[in-house]
């Protein structure tokens, strides 16, 4: 039986085939490993080769739907050196840890298995000082060293993270998001990584006040990150809700934190918060702090299809910040979703022109030039979409499009096949199949799926 066959209809499910990605990407590697945090032996499917090579596959992906890097480069370096820090007293320090702020103007850090670290634009406008990025850097390196994406892929069989790319995957569980993503996972796929127990958040929480005292900086942080995550649990749920969909947060984790910063790192109260530094190095973040807002509004407005009032919400933020990438990426989206094609092209390409190194924008233009009927100047988008971000299945899927509005049968078939062998259900996977039988290429392979 194919990778695509199944005994009851021919195609494997959605879920049997990230089970399946998941373990012909750990290998056959089943055995017990010594946990690196508490020294005890485990049932582990993933060997630390694997868990890097998983992290390399996808977290590029990830980073381009959170919109890439932030270009303040001030403080993407401070982001890192805290990090770096807090790395080099954790329990496994050679790991290939990287530490980056990403645009996202939703609130949300998170961790790949193999030491790839992100924190959004929206979670550190809401910090004060070191000491709270310290502590959530901390927590998610603590996930790391414990392993805990590697556990629960161990304990479920589902491998959640391992697509070839999260934007496949994204576009499955957040369907809502398909008009407004053409194809790029949405506007918060970090959610889609490993959601976490209540146990792994308590141990990553002791982890990373540990990491954080080591590194020199004062316990008391991670209270602070936790108050100020209890906070907009309740005065911002929406933009935070991807945050404990991930990492569920509870008072019980607060009074912990408390606990254990008051006591077991009593001595440690002396440390500093560096609030200074911390002030310094977001100064320039915080000067856009309006259009964030604007731009956090207006993505809660597109979600719920209220498509004008988002536009207003982006053409606010766009004059606070008329070169922000997000802001431009945003209102391209919002417009592609109100077929105002032309308008949206001009955003993608004034945000191809503010970063010129993501690849989001390229992907956005060719859209907008595919809905234009300039089927070749869309393909060039693609091509260069895939030459700065290999391996997204929906830009194999889009080049097809326009290979066949080019009339080019022959390369839009070489484009459908090569994504069908990668997706096998969606909207997108339905139009490739229903193409390739009415072309007579897959004509004898669906009779015969037909009749098992």
């Amino acid at each position: 039986m194919t990778m695509t066959e199944n005994k009851n209809d021919g195609l494997w499910s959605r879920r049997e085939f990230v089970v399946l990605t998941g373990l012909a990407t750990a290998g056959t590697i089943a055995g017990c490993a010594t946990n690196p945090v508490t020294g005890k032996n485990q049932l582990m499917l993933m060997s630390e080769k694997d868990e890097i090579q998983l992290d390399k596959a996808n977290a590029p992906h990830q980073f381009s739907a959170d919109y890439g890097a932030i270009q303040d480069k001030m403080l993407n370096d401070y982001v890192t050196d805290v990090g770096k820090r807090i790395a080099a007293v954790s329990h496994r320090p050679n790991m290939p840890f990287s530490f980056r702020c990403v645009n996202a103007t939703y609130a949300n850090a998170y961790a790949f298995p193999g030491g790839s670290i992100a924190a959004t634009r929206g979670i550190l406008l809401e910090l004060d000082d070191e000491a709270q990025l310290a502590g959530l850097l901390g927590h998610e390196a603590g996930h790391v060293c414990a392993r805990h994406t590697a556990d629960r892929m161990t304990k479920t069989m589902l491998a959640q993270a391992v697509v070839v790319g999260l934007t496949a995957y994204a576009a499955y569980e957040n369907e809502k998001y398909a008009p407004i993503a053409a194809g790029l996972g949405g506007i918060g796929a970090g959610a889609l990584l490993a959601k976490y127990s209540r146990d792994d958040e308590r141990q990553a929480d002791a982890l990373g006040l540990e990491y954080m005292t080591k590194a020199g900086l004062n316990p008391m942080g991670m209270v602070g990150l936790m108050n100020i995550l209890r906070g907009m649990s309740q005065s911002k749920p929406n933009m935070i809700e991807r945050m404990f969909a991930s990492h569920p947060m509870s008072d019980a984790r607060y009074k912990t934190a408390l606990e254990a910063a008051q006591g077991k790192y009593k001595d440690k109260q002396g440390l500093p918060y560096n609030k200074e530094s911390y002030m310094d190095h977001t100064a320039n973040l915080r000067k856009i702090k309006g259009a964030i807002n604007q731009i956090q509004n207006g993505e809660s407005e597109l979600l719920d299809q209220k498509y004008p009032a988002a536009e207003q919400h982006f053409k606010q933020a766009l004059k606070e910040a008329p070169h922000d990438y997000v802001g431009l990426i945003m209102m391209s989206k919002c417009l592609l979703a109100q077929k105002k094609n032309g308008e949206a092209l001009r955003y993608a390409e004034e945000a191809k022109q503010a970063y010129p190194q993501e690849p989001q924008a390229n992907h956005l233009s060719g859209m907008a030039k595919m809905d234009l009927k300039k089927f070749n100047a869309a393909l060039a988008d693609f091509n260069a979409y895939e030459k700065k971000l290999p391996g997204n299945p929906f830009t194999t899927f889009y080049k097809g499009f326009a290979f066949e509005g080019m009339q080019n049968r022959n390369k839009a078939i070489e484009q459908y096949k090569k994504y069908l062998d990668v997706v096998n259900s969606g909207e997108q996977a339905e139009y490739a199949y229903k193409r390739l039988v009415e072309w007579g290429v897959i004509k004898e392979q669906s009779q015969q799926q037909g009749s098992k």
